[in-house]
């Protein structure tokens, strides 16, 4: 790998450590590279593209984008920027590890997202386990590895089950845990059971907690999922209707 990766890999996994409570990564969201400079230019460190919004902005339903486009995707994002990127690739479409980390370091990203669940089922956490050693030994230190854990979503939403999937996926290499859809007052006891930096997911309505909020509870880093490009979107359609008068 090139020094130039090498050294946006180290940054990226740099900006996780050693934050004050209170002071989370914040990681927009873009779709694609048009947006992604534009929050580079707002001053964001480092990226984190959402698979629903690039789905959205490609065309397709969250979890109908075809690998290849995906991957094209991030590639068209990472490339616009000289910001870290790091890549939302679902639960990896199928691909043995070693093609997943490959694809991923030609697309330019310094990391990715890896979902626990397939098709709204939550996979065996064991298993998934193994899966994420497998991604961590091909990639060594050259992705960070964000392992997604999708209790609230697909499971029975206990915070005791979310932490034992996050202890065997942290022993297994990943370097954060992302438990989606958390409730904001579990955050408190999800840190205290995670070892290792914690994704929370930022809400965009007026009476979401702040991204400092966030933090002051427990979250190292912050994402927004699709929100942003919706709320583009949302944008878009406020002018197309001034547009019609």
């Amino acid at each position: 790998m090139s020094k130039i990766g090498t050294s946006k890999v180290e940054k990226f996994r740099a900006l996780h450590l050693r934050r004050a409570q209170g002071d989370p990564l914040v990681l927009p969201g873009p779709w694609d590279a048009a947006s992604a400079r534009v929050f580079e230019e707002a001053g964001f460190p480092a990226l984190a593209t959402p698979s629903a919004g690039v789905a959205a902005a490609l065309g397709y339903a969250d979890g109908g984008t075809p690998a290849d486009e995906m991957f094209a995707a991030v590639t068209r994002i990472a490339r616009a920027v000289d910001v870290p990127v790091s890549a939302d690739i679902e639960c990896g479409y199928g691909l043995a590890p070693k093609e997943i980390v490959e694809r991923l370091l030609e697309a330019g990203a310094v990391g990715c997202n890896l979902e626990d669940s397939d098709g709204g089922v939550l996979k065996d956490p064991q298993e998934q386990a193994e899966f994420l050693a497998e991604v961590r030994s091909a990639a060594a230190d050259r992705l960070f590895v964000n392992a997604r854990v999708d209790v609230f979503v697909h499971g029975d939403r206990d915070p005791e089950r979310a932490i034992e999937r996050a202890a065997l996926y942290v022993a297994a290499g990943a370097d954060c845990i992302y438990p989606i859809l958390a409730p904001v007052g579990v955050l408190p006891l999800l840190r205290s059971g995670i070892q290792g930096p914690l994704n929370a997911l930022a809400r965009l309505d007026a009476d979401g907690p702040s991204s400092a909020e966030l933090g002051e509870l427990g979250a190292t880093r912050i994402t927004f999922g699709p929100g942003l490009q919706r709320r583009a979107t949302a944008a878009v359609q406020d002018l197309a209707d001034a547009l019609r008068g």
